[in-house]
Order: structure tokens, then C-alpha cells, then sequence
């Protein structure tokens, strides 16, 4: 049985809190529960108040086997951040806004560098996805091509760091893609010659898609997954529909985070749940409790508030 959590961000107390609620208790420096473990989503750092403690709950969990944890896109950009090149300086010559809300998490360690050297490369361990069989976990989308190319990543346990490089440089390489797209989704990109308002009076040129659905014939309002703002309901002009996974009704149940549902609906689907919470804003951190169910319950979804 297992308890499916959101986006932390650096938030422990409340993650504590969240823990408690669910039955779990402290002993010999982790947390754990008698009959289930805890999955972790993804985006552990960054933006909350106490970063360095959240790393240490889960990790904890994880190490003593009472939880698991798949990478977030911001654990991605955290391992990109401290590559080397061969001459021993930082592969990133200047800084994009992907990388801003990481300093919070590395000026927490600033007395503790040796400590955050070793959770970066125990970062580096997690699995992009889990596929319990019954269950399936990914911080942003699920590829049956990707999880297959994801798989072939590691070596002697942890993700090699040419990946990472790959990934930084936006290549073309499976493992690139493969990457990217598990831990971020699928951004549909908007041409040059085309603007599309959204409600802010903006015209974004990229923003987050439903990607388990099939987006032919949808409007932009429709197929948008985002939460920041609203795209008018114009149909998407068949030449520029994103490619894009649909996810059967009859496949396992699937949990994600990474795209800030504030306050829902985290049920997408029967078998399609995002337990992102948006806890920066919201202040409130979500769980799914799986108890061996072929469709997902409302009944099952746990938020705690600070």
C-alpha cells in the first residue's frame, strides 16, 4: 500500500505534519509506517523554508526503504548546475531563469557544502519513474518510449553525468528527450507568426499540455494544462497540434506531479491523478493513499495546511 505525495519544495514542517496525519512515526531517525511506504514525486527543493530538512526526511525514508522517490525537474536542474566541464569549470557559462529558485536551496547549504555534494550524488540515484504494475509513478509524463530509453541511464546505480550534459545542451539524443520529457512534459510551443492572448492580456509562447489526451480538434483553453493562466477557447490549428501520449483507461493508474493544481481537481481521470498542490502558494501539500483500487477515490486524497 502506498501513499503518493506532491511536490514538497522545501516545506518539512508541513510534510511532517502530512506524515503524522497518515500514521507514520518517527523511529531510529526516519519515518515509517507499519503497513505502507511513502512515494515521492519529485521537487523536493527549492522555494520553501526549510529545504535542508525536507532532503533529510526523504532521504532518510528512502534510505531505510519506507519510501521511494522518482527526480523532479528541479533535482534535474540542480545536478545540471554543478557539472564540470574536463577543465573543471561549470558547463553553464550564464545562469537561465530555470536555475534562479535554485539558489534558495544552495545558500541553505552554504555552511554545509560537503553535505550537499553528497545528497547531489544521492540525487543522481533516483529513478526517473516507478511502474509497480498496479501502479505507476513520474514527475511529469509518462512515455512508454521514454521509460524504455530511461531505463539503459544508469550505471553502477546512478545516472551517468554525460546524460545531464546532453540534457543541458537540449540535443537531440534519445537520452536528452527521454529525460526532458519525463521530468517536464510536454510544452506546446507556439509559432512565430502566431499570438494567441491568454487571460492576463499575455501571449505566452509556450505553456503546459494535457499530454494523455489526443489534441486533435481541441481549443487552447482545452488542451492547456497550465496553472498560471487561462487560453481562450480557439481551436488549435491542426498544422501545429503537439504530438502527444494518450493514456489508455484500461493502463495501470498513473501519479504525477510538477504542474501546480492549487486547489484541483487532482483526479484527471479513473486512472490519472497529479498530486501537485502548489504548496509555495497554497501552503498545503497533498497525498493520494493507494490501497490496492482499480480506479481512483476522492475518499483517498489527503491535504494538509499549515
Amino acid at each position: 500500500m502506498y501513499d503518493i505525495i506532491g511536490d514538497v519544495h522545501g516545506y518539512a514542517t508541513l510534510l511532517k505534519k502530512l506524515l503524522l496525519e497518515m500514521g507514520y512515526k518517527k523511529t531510529n531517525g526516519s519515518f515509517s509506517h507499519e503497513s505502507r511506504k511513502a512515494i515521492f514525486v519529485g521537487d523536493f527543493i527549492n522555494r520553501g523554508p526549510e529545504i535542508r530538512k525536507t532532503i533529510r526526511i526523504i532521504k532518510a525514508m528512502v534510505e531505510a526503504g519506507h519510501a521511494y522517490a522518482v527526480l523532479g525537474n528541479h533535482e534535474l536542474n540542480a545536478i545540471i548546475y554543478h557539472l564540470k566541464d574536463k577543465q573543471g569549470r561549470s558547463i553553464i557559462n550564464k545562469p537561465s531563469k530555470y536555475f534562479l529558485s535554485l539558489f534558495k536551496t544552495i545558500n541553505e547549504y552554504s555552511a554545509q557544502s560537503l553535505e550537499w555534494r553528497e545528497n547531489l550524488k544521492w540525487l543522481r540515484t533516483l529513478p526517473l519513474f516507478l511502474d509497480f504494475g498496479e501502479i505507476r509513478v513520474v514527475h511529469a509524463c509518462w512515455s512508454d518510449q521514454a521509460i524504455q530509453t530511461a531505463a539503459g541511464l544508469y550505471e553502477d546505480g546512478r545516472l551517468r553525468k554525460k546524460v545531464f550534459r546532453k540534457v543541458y545542451k537540449k540535443n537531440n539524443s534519445e537520452e536528452a528527450k527521454c529525460v526532458w520529457l519525463l521530468t517536464k512534459g510536454i510544452n506546446m510551443n507556439m509559432p512565430s507568426d502566431l499570438r494567441v492572448m491568454n487571460n492576463k492580456g499575455v501571449s505566452p509562447r509556450s505553456f503546459r499540455i494535457k499530454w494523455w489526451e489526443n489534441l486533435a480538434g481541441y481549443d487552447f483553453r482545452t488542451a492547456s494544462f497550465e496553472s498560471k493562466f487561462t487560453m481562450p477557447a480557439y481551436t488549435i490549428p491542426k498544422e501545429i497540434v503537439p504530438a502527444t501520449f494518450p493514456y489508455p483507461e484500461d493502463a495501470p493508474i498513473l501519479f504525477f506531479g510538477h504542474y501546480c493544481r492549487g486547489v484541483g481537481p487532482y483526479l484527471i481521470k479513473p486512472n490519472i491523478c497529479c498530486v501537485d498542490s502548489c504548496v509555495t502558494g497554497t501552503k498545503s501539500l497533498l497525498a493520494y493513499r493507494w490501497s490496492g483500487e482499480k480506479e481512483l477515490n476522492m475518499n483517498h486524497l489527503v491535504k494538509m495546511s499549515m
